[in-house]
Order: structure tokens, then sequence, then C-alpha cells
């Protein structure tokens, strides 16, 4: 039986990077124009802002310039309060950046695993709930970065299966997970047999960007100016924190993209 009070993933810290002039030059997909540089600063600074304002302490790292996707951290790494995995982005343009996200989870985790070609993964494909990890199959994570993965997972205790991706860019591009079977589901995932379970709340294909909310500390982070899936997620009763991320979406980032939270 679901229960219906919602309790969120307990975190206590993340890991964020600042936005770099060269974003401008980032992977896109999005046929949104180019992001302005000056206000996604003021709004990575808001969004660092909510995570605080959610219970987490906050590593803010220098931006690099070198790699204009490395304000989104989180396909670099997968991490929990045991270890973290590098991964392998599936776009060699950002190989790097796991590299250099390597060097600060060194600072914070004695266990640090890694995915390695073949195999790539990116974190923005991967998403935990409770002990067992949904791995999307997508442009960017291959099924030997998967089965790697899983396989690392296993080693620690937790599970992990994958899902064959045919339209977004990553998994949590089309969801989120709300804790106490909560699902933020949309598009092509709404009818995926694997998610059946989960006491789904059905995002409009007008509203599917907000498909990727977080849910920190019993608070949850939307992205601003979608009503219909505000309403709904006000009806589980926990605070909402909008965020403006009109400039990351621009480059195809969204909320989760843009930290490392355990």
């Amino acid at each position: 039986m679901i229960n219906d009070k919602l309790t969120c993933m307990q975190f206590t810290n993340a890991i964020v990077r600042r936005p770099c002039r060269n974003m401008v030059k980032g992977i896109t997909t999005a046929n949104l124009g180019l992001p302005d540089y000056d206000n996604a600063l003021r709004q990575h600074d808001a969004y660092i802002h909510a995570l605080e304002n959610s219970g987490l302490t906050v590593t803010i790292l220098e931006a690099l310039d070198e790699y204009p996707d490395s304000v989104f951290v989180e396909d670099t790494a997968i991490v929990n309060p045991h270890f973290a995995i590098v991964t392998n982005p599936g776009s060699e343009a950002r190989n790097g950046e796991s590299k250099e996200m390597e060097k600060t989870l060194k600072e914070f985790f004695k266990i640090i695993e890694t995915i390695s070609f073949p195999g790539t993964v990116d974190g923005g494909d991967v998403m935990q709930v409770g002990t067992h990890f949904y791995v999307g199959l997508s442009g960017r994570t291959n099924r030997e970065g998967a089965d790697r993965l899983i396989a690392i997972l296993g080693k620690y205790g937790f599970t992990g299966s994958k899902t064959e991706l045919n339209k977004v860019l990553h998994l949590k591009t089309g969801m989120s997970y709300l804790e106490n079977n909560h699902l933020l589901l949309s598009g092509e995932f709404l009818e995926y047999p694997e998610f059946q379970h989960f006491s789904i709340i059905r995002v409009p294909p007008e509203e599917s960007y907000a498909s990727n909310s977080l849910c920190i500390n019993d608070h949850i982070l939307i992205p601003k100016g979608f009503l219909t899936v505000k309403r709904e997620i006000e009806k589980l009763g926990h605070p909402i924190i909008e965020v403006d991320t009109s400039e990351f979406r621009k480059l195809d980032g969204g909320l989760s993209c843009l930290s490392l939270r355990y």
C-alpha cells in the first residue's frame, strides 16, 4: 500500500560548479538561443541558496572555461554518503570534466570507483530509488557503462536495472523520484512497465521540462513557471522552492544537472 506522506531523501552536502563564460559554446539540442552568462550567474546563485535553504552545505567549485558544460556536474559522478563513482560522460568533449571532479571527490570520499571506456555513463541517466538504481541507456550512457555501473553498485549492496530511452536526452529529463513511491513522470516513460508500480504524478507535454525536479530534505525544488506541476506537487504537502533555470534550459540542463548531492 502506498504511503501518501512524502519523505524526501536526506542529504547533508552538495557540490556545484560555477558557470563559465564559454557556456555559450555548450552542447545543446534545445533551439532556445544562447544563454546569457550574467543571468546564468544570478540563477546559479539562487540555485545555491535553494540548496542551502533545503539544509545542505554547498561546496562551490570555480568555473572551468575549457569545459563549456562543466556547470552540469551531475553527469560527472554518482555519489552517496558511502562512496563516489566517477563517470565517463558520453560526449567526448566532456571527458575531462570527470577528471577534474575526481580531484574534488578525493577530498570528501574514501572510496572512489570509476567507469572507463568502452563504457560511458552520464549521471543524468541514473536515478536512485532507495537501494535500487535505474540506469537509462541513451546517446550518452551505453550498455557497457551501465553494466559496469550496476556491477560496482552490487559491491556495496545496491541493485540496478537498465531502461531504454528513445526520445529524451537523459533518464532524469523525463522523471524525478519524490520519495515514498511518488514518481514525477512524463512523455515516453508514462507507459513503461517498470514504472507502473509507482504512484505516478503525470506531467503534461507542455510542462515536460518540470519533470526534472528535486526532492531534498522534505523540500521540493521545481523549475519556475510550471503551474500544473506545481499544483500537483503541492498536494504532497511539503515546501516548494521554485528556481529559475531558463538559461541552463538553453543547454538542455535542468535542476538535478547542476549539483551532486549526498
